[in-house]
Parts: C-alpha cells; sequence; structure tokens
C-alpha cells in the first residue's frame, strides 16, 4: 500500500505543472495575437494583397445609416448611449396577419324554442297541403331502393329505410303500449331526437313518441314495421349508423 502512494504523488505533480504550463503558454499567445488580430492593415500591404482598406468616414457613416433604417424611433445620442451599454436587438419588417372573421353562430335550442320555429301554425295544420311532400317523399324512397322492384330482399329495403329520411312517410302506429296512440296515421312533419310530429287525415297534429311503439310504413305494395326504439336518434346521425340484425322483443 505505502508504496502505491508514493507512485501516486510524482505523477500528480506532473499533471499540475503540465497543466500550469499550458495556461502560461495560452496566455502569452493571446496577448501576441492581440496585436496581430486586430491591428489595422496598412495600406502597402493592403494593395500587394490587392485588397481596398475603407476608410474609418466611409464605415461610421455605413453603421449610422444602417442603424437609422434598424432603428427609426430612437435619437441619435440614444443610439450611442444604447451601444456602448449594451447589445442591442435590431428590428426587423413582418407581415402583420389578418385575423380570421368569427363566423356568426346559430340559434341555440332555447332560442330556437322562444322565437318558435319549428312550430307550424294552425292555419297550416291541413293534411292536403302535405300530399305533395309525401309524392316526394315515395320517390326518394323508389330511387334509394333500385325502384322497389318485385325480386328485391325485404331486409335490403328494411335497413335502407332505417336510414332514410321519413320527413313526408305516410305512417301508422300498429302497436303501443299506450293505447291511444295504437291507429293513428298520417304524414310526418317533423321528426326529432324522440317524438314523430303526425298530421292526420282529420287536419290534427299529433305527437308521437318513438319509443314502445312500432310504425308500419307501405309503399308500393311493401309493407314494413319498424321499431321506434331502433330510431331513437337524429334523421342525420341515422343515416350513418350501422344497424345489427338483432331480433327485438315485440311489445
Amino acid at each position: 500500500m505505502p508504496s502505491d502512494i508514493t507512485m501516486l504523488q510524482p505523477r500528480r505533480r506532473r499533471q499540475v505543472q503540465d497543466k500550469q504550463n499550458a495556461h502560461i503558454e495560452k496566455q502569452a499567445l493571446e496577448k501576441d495575437s492581440k496585436g496581430v488580430i486586430y491591428k489595422t492593415l496598412p495600406p502597402e500591404e493592403a494593395k500587394h494583397v490587392g485588397l481596398e482598406v475603407p476608410s474609418t468616414k466611409k464605415a461610421e457613416a455605413f453603421v449610422n445609416a444602417f442603424l437609422k433604417q434598424s432603428m427609426p424611433r430612437m435619437k441619435k445620442n440614444n443610439l450611442q448611449e444604447s451601444l456602448e451599454r449594451k447589445a442591442v436587438i435590431l428590428e426587423y419588417n413582418y407581415k402583420k396577419k389578418k385575423r380570421k372573421r368569427c363566423k356568426s353562430k346559430g340559434l341555440t335550442a332555447k332560442e330556437k324554442r322562444e322565437r318558435r320555429i319549428f312550430q307550424i301554425n294552425p292555419e297550416n295544420q291541413r293534411y292536403e297541403l302535405f300530399l305533395p311532400l309525401h309524392e316526394l317523399w315515395k320517390q326518394y324512397i323508389r330511387e334509394l331502393c333500385n325502384g322497389l322492384k318485385r325480386d328485391a330482399q325485404p331486409q335490403m329495403i328494411q335497413t335502407r329505410l332505417l336510414k332514410a329520411d321519413l320527413h313526408g312517410a305516410l305512417v301508422m302506429v300498429s302497436k303501443s303500449k299506450c293505447p291511444s296512440y295504437v291507429g293513428v296515421t298520417g304524414i310526418i312533419l317533423q321528426e326529432t331526437k324522440h317524438v314523430f310530429k303526425i298530421i292526420t287525415s282529420e287536419n290534427k297534429l299529433k305527437v308521437v313518441p318513438k319509443l314502445n311503439c312500432i310504425f308500419t310504413v307501405e309503399i308500393d305494395g311493401f309493407i314494413s314495421h319498424i321499431y321506434g326504439s331502433k330510431l331513437q336518434m337524429r334523421s342525420s346521425e341515422r343515416s350513418a349508423k350501422k344497424f345489427k340484425s338483432k331480433g327485438t322483443i315485440d311489445l
């Protein structure tokens, strides 16, 4: 153990001496280089090399002009003081971003209810006025179901009816847990998430819930029974939904 310690001491001394010598050499080089690097180039040597040495006046004029362009808000005295004290961040021109105009938001559900946008006036609650709407719905369903041919599969028609828009459809409530809804027949005028608004042939507007009701739709000889529990969503959401072929429990 003592022999190892004695061997380490001279090594450490050499390392310290080497560091000190390197530091002294570095300082000497810096002193010598200051006079060479920062010294102005004489005009004779510049001509020999082929360089043009600008006069100090031209350099000062260029720097002053550059500072005026980059910092037009500051005066000459303030410029010199700021340059002597600390570094200065020069300004730069940038394009102003155009603010996007906010699109006007639509009315809320509360505002729509207050203004009674979706309420049908009693004067317009007539069955005859909505018969053309029913004829348009028939054309829409025929195009959707490829003409409703006799060899068409009932399952295909059923799935497309579930995704179709039912405004203008002639429906009948065939079954319901509430007996007063059974037998209500008419054209669907409005559809919400939970309710159908139906105009009957007696010019009465009926509000029928979808839940616990079975609706019958008849078009060109095809009779389809639709469970209202499957329609408990908006028509726009229903068009994108995939319905699973599961058996439903009868009422």
